[in-house]
């Protein structure tokens, strides 16, 4: 193979990132260069970008986004909300720990890490801070449960995962090694991630009770109230149907993740229209245009790093990094140890969809060739780069943390280092007991 297309593809890539340039139109040059060193004609790039976003499991990406602001557009995430505050009663780190619960709430619908500490952060931090938390204490835990929305199903990196995997070969002598692997598919991927979305969460209730004692941040002077419970519950009802209804009716094979995206709008719609009476047309209004810009956003990084991957797989540049990885060993926990490590690095500074459409011909081949399931590494692979949303310098969900707290990003990455180092643990534990993600799916039949 000759190596200088690995030198201009990469080559032009990270120079371009080096002077700031957007990840996408760094993505694109290095394309464009490479296209044209190989001789090939440029309108190829403008095909393959096309039929990028031309695929029907694609549609579900902006349409969980447009669930995702309808829904507090709706008043249905702040319903989500208020019935996992009424658990934290009396406990130690009571509040904070509702506020790990109802990022799992709000993510079971939102798909997305920011869209989640987003929504969960502009209620909770404020009553974190009115209860006595540390303004940085309450940022961190929030930004860090925010990234719970990317892992916990339906999930977004998850839908790209499985596309970007669709038509990856399984290698021959992987198949000769270890039999046949799981299909990927999104259904599979969704259900895989229950698993670790709620040992990532437990990792972060443990890392929080032990942080709040040291603190003194106590629980409410009220007893825990069965009443209040079941109140803030039936007020809830129609929200907390909503993760039900859509997730249910993907297990149950009513609908596809595509279609349960739509069906996700109408229920939202519905309930904000006709039961809660929240959703004015002005709201409605900033969900359309919050759904366009990040959709418009997704899917021009998308178009770029379809193009950037495709010239990797055409190249057999995944082959030559494999053989590489394999050449220095063959024991899979470390090669886990390798891959993890570098999705942390390459989650601090790349955008996690485009990472995922970037590594996932590189990384895939390696994971077959050392036996390991494309579900499971799947998982593995959303969970480590959702960690990069809660450390500097990209860091999405501390931006949005710093901005509703009001303090600086710099206090809320020293506070949020415990639960970003648990959390890693977390991830390792996952990946080295692939029985985690894999054994839901198989006891579901998939």
């Amino acid at each position: 193979m000759d190596t200088t297309i690995i030198w201009i593809l990469f080559g032009t890539f990270l120079g371009l990132l080096l002077i700031g340039s957007p990840i996408s139109i760094a993505l694109g040059v290095a394309s464009l260069f490479t296209t044209l060193y190989l001789g090939d004609n440029p309108i190829k790039m403008v095909q393959i970008a096309f039929r990028s976003v031309g695929s029907f499991p694609l549609m579900a990406l902006p349409a969980f986004i447009l669930a995702g602001a309808l829904m507090e557009a709706s008043g249905l995430s702040r319903r989500l909300i208020n019935v996992a505050e009424s658990l934290a009663g009396p406990f130690t780190g009571g509040i904070s720990a509702a506020t790990i619960f109802a990022c799992l709430f709000f993510g079971a619908i939102s798909g997305s890490g920011p869209a989640t500490t987003a929504a969960v952060g502009m209620m909770m931090i404020p009553a974190m801070i009115n209860r006595g938390y540390d303004r940085g204490f309450a940022s961190a835990v929030t930004a860090s449960a925010g990234s719970l929305g990317i892992v916990i199903p339906p999930s977004i990196p998850m839908v790209i995962f499985g596309i970007s995997a669709f038509g990856i070969a399984v290698p021959p002598e992987a198949i000769a090694k270890f039999g046949t692997f799981q299909s990927v598919s999104i259904i599979k991927l969704f259900i895989a991630g229950f698993g670790p979305a709620f040992l990532i969460a437990g990792s972060l209730l443990i890392i929080n009770y032990i942080l709040c004692g040291k603190k003194g941040y106590k629980g409410t002077a009220e007893r825990l109230s069965i009443r209040n419970i079941l109140s803030t519950c039936r007020k809830g009802f129609w929200a907390l149907m909503a993760p039900l209804v859509i997730l249910g009716g993907i297990y149950s094979g009513y609908f596809t993740p595509t279609e349960a995206a739509i069906v996700a709008i109408f229920y939202t719609l519905a309930v904000g229209i006709f039961i809660y009476k929240e959703l004015t047309f002005e709201k409605l209004n900033h969900a359309l245009e919050t759904t366009t810009w990040l959709s418009g956003r997704v899917l021009l990084i998308l178009f770029t790093a379809t193009v950037f991957g495709r010239i990797l797989v055409e190249n057999k540049i995944p082959a030559v990094i494999a053989d590489g990885i394999l050449s220095f060993t063959d024991s899979v926990y470390i090669i886990w140890l390798l891959i993890i490590a570098l999705l942390l690095f390459i989650g601090m500074f790349m955008e996690t969809l485009a990472a995922i459409l970037i590594l996932v011909p590189v990384m895939l081949p390696v994971a077959y060739s050392v036996g390991i399931d494309p579900i499971h590494f799947g998982v593995v692979m959303v969970c480590a780069l959702g960690i990069g949303f809660q450390t500097p310098p990209l860091g999405e969900n501390l931006f949005i943390a710093s901005g509703v707290s009001n303090i600086s990003i710099e206090e809320i990455s020293l506070k949020i280092l415990p639960f970003a180092i648990l959390n890693t643990i977390a991830i390792i534990i996952i990946a080295y007991v692939p029985e985690i993600s894999l054994w839901l799916p198989r006891a579901l039949g998939y």
